[in-house]
């Protein structure tokens, strides 16, 4: 998509000129309400908590031609079209590796998006990494596994990092070491297609360090808190989207 194409309102100037700068050619408008009256598309990139004033906003420039793409947690189709008074919506959840080309979407359409705009928004969200489709039901699970996962991920890079440098690694050394097994062992799955409990079996010799690791990791309910934090991030998603 040509860079001239692209229109960009935001109420911090700071976030404005990161983005000129970022894609140059591509205008910034005054206001939200015209990006929508110069846009087919319109990407509604805002926190759940505002989104109610935004659509508010917005109403009085809708068209039934344009298509409308949320990536708010929460907010549900129901409450887009409501709030725009249109019914051509496409809910996305995508998480912040979009930003490295690596991202993990998923996607919903209302009633009354076309597949060719599930199309259209699909190959968008495969420019920075995989896109599934979903039924809206599933979006939430989707937010609290792919869309808040990276943080957990972060958290167990730190955790690594930590665990080396008390074992004597220097801090910097154990940080890339750590990265680098988490990039290392996902790619794994991806590339090879075999289940992780195979790859992680491929690791794990009887009787040797991995098996002590992992009792290590089992006895402090490593795995318990994982499923727990997609399910407390699935919930809030939801409750996000009741408010």
């Amino acid at each position: 998509m040509p860079a001239d194409s692209i229109l960009a309102a935001d109420p911090d100037d700071g976030a404005v000129a990161v983005f000129l700068e970022q894609v140059p050619g591509a205008r910034r408008e005054a206001s939200n309400c015209g990006v929508v009256q110069n846009s087919d598309l319109v990407v509604l990139a805002v926190k759940p908590q505002i989104m109610p004033q935004v659509l508010s906003d917005l109403r009085s420039v809708v068209t039934p031609d344009q298509l409308f793409v949320s990536i708010a947690a929460g907010v549900t189709i129901k409450s887009l079209e409501a709030g725009l008074n249109s019914g051509r919506v496409i809910r996305v959840m995508p998480n912040t590796p979009c930003l490295v080309g690596d991202a993990a979407a998923g996607y919903c359409r209302g009633p009354a998006a076309t597949a060719d705009d599930g199309a259209l928004v699909a190959s968008l969200l495969e420019c920075v990494g995989l896109a599934l489709e979903f039924k809206e039901s599933l979006l939430d699970a989707v937010t609290g596994l792919s869309g808040s996962g990276p943080a957990y991920v972060y958290l167990m890079i730190e955790a690594l990092t930590e665990g080396g440098s008390r074992m004597g690694i220097p801090p910097e050394d154990a940080a890339q070491l750590a990265a680098r097994t988490v990039r290392g062992a996902a790619e794994m799955v991806l590339a090879t297609g075999q289940r992780p409990e195979e790859l992680r079996e491929q690791v794990t010799s009887p009787g040797g360090t991995t098996v002590a690791g992992l009792q290590a990791l089992e006895e402090a309910g490593f795995r318990d808190a994982i499923i727990s934090a997609v399910q407390a991030a699935t919930e809030r998603s939801c409750e996000l989207g009741s408010d």
